[in-house]
């Protein structure tokens, strides 16, 4: 009777990944990130806002006559470019609220320009629309822009400013015009302060100029590491926006 033995099963070689497809790389050695190391912009925007804010209420008070509004106009145009080039940079330098603020005020004085240089049928009611709608947006921004203290500080008063000059723009009050044009002049010397503060710190790497700053000024005291906090998950870096 023949007899067979079996012998001892041999099995291949184990996969090296047995649940699949290998991991990802990992690529964290091989990324660099390179920074532009710029100057804060925000002083230039700040003086263009105090600028044109002083002559727009010079305007809305009276104390221009009405045929000046070209002239106004032709004042107000730079401010745009401007404007415009400040919130450029601050995309740059990754401040979002800037960037916002920024571009929304050149847009503003755009509008301002156009409407002041062409002025078209019914120009009044409609700025006074458009500067109502504004004033909510910048109030908006204002609420995002809270730990910027010398930011926020100016669009405290560019709300109202805004807002009352929008009401006298529609309804055509005098006081409310007058109104207006007092909060214009304080936003004026607001962001004129604000300009000014912002300028000293960074040329003397130091603040000299209060401006409601909590805690250390990370852009002048702080070092490096501090500064690429959290870098992977800004605009840009991260995958999506």
């Amino acid at each position: 009777m023949d007899s067979t033995t079996a012998g001892p099963v041999t099995e291949g070689p184990e996969p090296p990944f047995p649940d699949g497809d290998p991991p990802p790389p990992d690529v964290r050695s091989m990324i660099r990130v390179n920074l532009r190391p710029m100057a804060t912009p925000l002083p230039l925007g700040y003086f263009t806002v105090a600028i044109d804010s002083t002559i727009v209420s010079t305007y809305q008070a009276g104390l221009l006559p009405r045929n000046a509004e070209a002239a106004v106009a032709l004042v107000l145009l730079p401010a745009f470019v401007l404007q415009i080039i400040v919130g450029v940079l601050a995309v740059f330098c990754r401040d979002a609220t800037a960037a916002t603020a920024m571009t929304s005020f050149a847009a503003n004085w755009l509008v301002e320009t156009l409407l002041y240089f062409v002025h078209p049928p019914q120009a009044q009611k409609v700025l006074g629309i458009f500067l109502v709608t504004f004033s909510v947006f910048v109030l908006l921004v204002m609420l995002t822009a809270l730990s910027k203290r010398a930011l926020a500080a100016v669009l405290v008063v560019a709300v109202p400013r805004f807002s009352v000059s929008g009401v006298a723009d529609i309804t055509g009050n005098v006081d409310a015009a007058h109104a207006g044009a007092a909060l214009g002049f304080i936003l004026a010397a607001v962001s004129m302060y604000a300009a000014w503060a912002l300028l000293l710190e960074e040329t003397r790497g130091r603040a000299i100029l209060p401006i409601g700053r909590r805690g250390t000024a990370l852009a002048i005291q702080g070092d490096l590491a501090s500064q690429l906090k959290n870098i992977e998950r800004q605009p840009g870096v991260r995958r999506t926006l």
